[in-house]
């Protein structure tokens, strides 16, 4: 790689680190693990870096590099799931209502699939939009809503299941409260399901 595309590379990583760490923690709560995560993005990131002619786009680029690497750990049994004291910091500037909103809301995407907690991670937390969260994770644009929806549903159904206000999911979340409208308008067509989707049976198979 020339000298100036490293020079490119140490700056953008000196002015973007911490909101790549933050979003690697979203992605895995654990510190340590989020670390790692970020480390080995940017060690596979950088032999790519000349190739990123669009250096705009390295924040997505990087982001689906971790989601790929999070998801070779799940594969490999590397990664675990982190109790509930693990979860991220919320903000500083965020109320004590608001911190236990997002905490409430870290705990129920575990009972997503890698997939759907990913789509979600990125399209409310990350401020994605569905084209942009569609390449990063390398699908299209119809999966990625697919997938939100189903996810969307499934967390209200956990919700429910718990005797909790479904405000407290569209608190946490940054946006996407006509989305929780829309899955619980779903829910009340068609019940809740009990039957597994194939994301959730993998994530068995992953945890077993």
């Amino acid at each position: 790689m020339a000298h100036g595309e490293v020079l490119g590379f140490e700056e953008y990583v000196r002015t973007r680190q911490e909101a790549l760490l933050r979003s690697a923690r979203r992605l895995v709560p654990d510190p340590i693990d989020a670390q790692d995560l970020l480390q080995t993005a940017l060690a596979r990131t950088y032999g790519r870096w000349d190739g990123i002619a669009d250096k705009s786009l390295a924040d997505a680029y990087l982001r689906r590099v971790m989601i790929n690497t999070r998801t070779e750990w799940w594969r490999a049994r590397k990664l675990e799931e982190v109790p509930t004291e693990q979860l991220p910091d919320a903000r500083v500037e965020d109320g004590t209502d608001q911190r236990a909103d997002r905490a409430l809301l870290m705990d129920v995407l575990k009972v997503l699939a890698p997939k759907q907690r990913s789509v979600v991670v990125l399209r409310h937390w990350e401020q994605m939009s569905t084209e942009e969260t569609a390449a990063a994770l390398g699908m299209s644009a119809g999966t990625v809503k697919s997938t939100l929806h189903r996810a969307l549903a499934r967390l209200r159904q956990e919700l429910e299941s718990r005797d909790l206000d479904a405000r407290s999911l569209e608190r946490g979340m940054s946006c996407g409260t006509d989305e929780l409208r829309e899955a619980d308008e779903v829910s009340r067509i068609h019940g809740v399901r009990h039957d597994r989707s194939d994301d959730e049976r993998g994530q068995e198979r992953w945890a077993a």
